[in-house]
């Protein structure tokens, strides 16, 4: 046994997503799902210390000091409802997963990304960039401080709308374990319209997609507060969202 290697190294198995939990694609009325999902079935291969383990230490690589999207300069503050978003990635034992590269990005609180390829005639927040990065702690814990999103409509011929929510990316201890997957605020309507959210076929896991909001006090009486644990795989694993 090699005594040098760390003692916290993910196990060599991936237990397969159980059915119900991935999205049913293609979505309809979302032509996207054809450049956000595979279009053929995926290769199963063997599991070694590459994949197990490798990138090691991505935060030295990606900057991780993005937390605050709300106050990008002292004095420039974004438009909307200050927000602050919390939870632990955990892998599929339930343990925390330390030093996980989290990002996040979002649209404004009009609805529009701060991106060129969002054209739609909604205003800019030009104190507003929608995007960060952060890494976990020991326990797993990430945060940032942000504002929430606003609905927008999909641009297609039966136009329907999105509700709030965040994107989410989740790298985690090796290359198998990378996440992309979204974030919806509990209580909205529009949750139960969303072809994206309702493209998985489990309703648990569906809610696994939705936070939980918390108590302000938690973070001081400027921001509302949301909890939200992402799983990385296995039985309670958070779905990935085209």
């Amino acid at each position: 046994m090699d005594t040098n290697l760390p003692l916290d190294l993910p196990p060599n198995r991936f237990d397969p997503f159980p059915p119900g939990i991935e999205p049913e694609v293609p979505v309809p009325g979302y032509p996207n799902t054809w450049t956000h999902t595979p279009a053929q079935p995926l290769l199963r291969r063997p599991v070694t210390r590459t994949e197990v383990t490798g990138p090691m230490d991505l935060w030295r690589k990606l900057p991780c000091d993005e937390s605050n999207l709300a106050v990008l300069a002292p004095g420039r503050i974004a438009m909307g409802q200050l927000t602050y978003m919390s939870g632990r990635i955990l892998d599929e034992d339930g343990k925390p997963v330390r030093g996980a590269v989290v990002e996040l990005w979002q649209a404004n609180a009009a609805g529009r990304y701060f991106h060129p390829i969002d054209q739609r005639d909604a205003p800019l927040d030009p104190n507003f960039i929608g995007k960060g990065r952060v890494r976990t702690d020991e326990e797993g814990r990430y945060a940032f401080f942000t504002i929430k999103p606003g609905a927008y409509p999909v641009p297609v011929k039966d136009t329907w709308w999105r509700p709030p929510h965040v994107h989410f990316s989740v790298l985690g201890p090796s290359s198998l374990s990378r996440l992309v997957t979204q974030m919806y605020f509990p209580g909205d309507p529009m949750n139960e319209w969303d072809r994206i959210l309702n493209s998985l076929p489990d309703p648990a896991a569906r809610g696994r997609l939705i936070a939980r909001q918390t108590h302000p006090a938690e973070v001081g009486d400027g921001w509302i507060a949301f909890t939200h644990d992402i799983v990385l795989r296995g039985r309670h694993a958070t779905p990935e969202a085209p």
